[in-house]
């Protein structure tokens, strides 16, 4: 949707495909970060987008053997927006095609779910697609597959992605958040277990950390198991933990850390997690994808408009233009921030997560978090990373 409102201002025609009937999906990537943010105010619309519901983070804290430890202070984060956002994806799907109807030659088909691409001479010139009305073509100069990590583009590519393994899954639920709890974001660890607590107003959105294919075992083991967990990691939730009636209000997302060697080939290119799939540690999934989405925009809006016309006016010669070396510039542009992201989550995973889940026993608290405490610049640093990431975007001016 993002590189769709991009191209569009440009003057470019665009189509967006997407197989559900709306955007309502519950426990997606919901948190917008200050680099996201800062692109709304570039476009003109952040105060507008701010009007949506939502909460700020401001801090990070991990809690140690019953100990709160600051991780993260995006109060020193330069610019505007000192916070991290949590908004449902929804949300911000809706308002940014709410956006894109706002301009000429926009289509979105919902309900339309690509099951195959057009070719001709070696070149992916559309998708073909089951909608509501029956058999779909979409032709174009361009498929952008951001179809994220079970990407049907990038299977009927034959594309395979590097994996660089994960030590964790998780589970996801909801339980009921008071007005004296605590605000913010905070990672708890126990013995074996640990818990991320995302402040949503009136509830809390948890993460429960499990061994990577453990989930059987934790099933096995009983809901109330995993009740009881969650009372002895966060007390101020013993009783609120049996909102939880069974195993339908327990959602599992299974972790994945993997990278496209390629991310394009001729009349197609993936972005976001259908190139790299990111570790929900830190949320920077979504932001990593609107990013490679504002590189893509302003790198390809130029070369797609001189093929339009070229096309247009009948003067392109077979086999004369390509946009493969303008595709090649976005991985390119792209490649480092996702190669460092997915280096610190898995800095993280085998250094932390994986000693937590490990353990049968509190883990100390790691060396990082304690020089954090005496070095408070740390924490603003550790906000940049995850804030604003290795390379913020910017919107290209029209």
């Amino acid at each position: 949707m993002m590189l769709a409102v991009l191209l569009l201002r440009e003057g470019l025609t665009v189509t967006v495909l997407e197989k559900h009937a709306d955007f309502l999906r519950d426990f997606r990537g919901d948190t917008i970060h200050a680099s996201t943010l800062n692109l709304m105010d570039e476009l003109g619309w952040g105060d507008e987008f701010l009007r949506l519901p939502h909460q700020k983070i401001r801090r990070l804290t991990g809690v140690f053997g019953g100990e709160n430890y600051a991780v993260a202070d995006c109060t020193r984060l330069p610019g505007r927006h000192k916070y991290i956002a949590l908004m449902p994806q929804w949300d911000f799907l809706d308002f940014l095609a709410a956006k894109t109807s706002q301009y000429e030659g926009f289509t979105l088909l919902r309900s339309t779910a690509v099951d195959g691409l057009l070719r001709e001479r070696g070149r992916v010139v559309g998708v073909t697609a089951e909608g509501p009305g029956g058999r779909v073509e979409v032709r174009a100069h361009l498929t952008v597959a951001c179809d994220g990590r079970q990407s049907d583009v990038r299977r009927l590519l034959g594309r395979r992605s590097r994996a660089f393994g994960a030590p964790m899954d998780v589970l996801w639920f909801r339980l009921p958040r008071e007005a004296t709890d605590p605000e913010g974001l905070a990672f708890i660890v126990g013995a074996g277990v640990a818990l991320v607590l995302i402040d949503r107003g009136d509830y809390f959105q948890i993460a429960y950390v499990i061994p990577k294919g453990g989930y059987e075992a934790v099933r096995a083991a009983g809901l109330e198991t995993l009740v009881g967990n969650v009372a002895t990691l966060a007390p101020s939730l013993a009783g609120r933990a049996d909102a939880l009636k069974s195993w339908d209000d327990v959602h599992m997302l299974t972790v994945v850390i993997d990278r496209l060697r390629r991310w394009h080939g001729p009349g197609v290119l993936l972005i976001g997690d259908a190139a790299h799939a990111m570790s929900p540690m830190g949320g920077v999934g979504v932001n990593l994808a609107v990013q490679d989405a504002v590189a893509a925009a302003r790198l390809l809006a130029g070369p797609l408009k001189e093929l339009r016309d070229a096309v247009a006016h009948d003067t392109l010669l077979p086999g004369t233009w390509s946009l493969e070396r303008h595709l090649a510039k976005v991985q390119a542009r792209r490649l480092y921030p996702t190669i460092a992201t997915q280096l610190l989550q898995r800095t993280l995973g085998r250094g932390v997560i994986a000693r937590v889940l490990e353990s049968d026993r509190p883990l100390p608290v790691p060396g990082f978090i304690q020089a954090a405490q005496s070095f408070p610049v740390l924490q603003g640093l550790t906000a940049r990373a995850i804030a604003l990431g290795f390379l913020p975007e910017h919107i290209r001016r029209t």
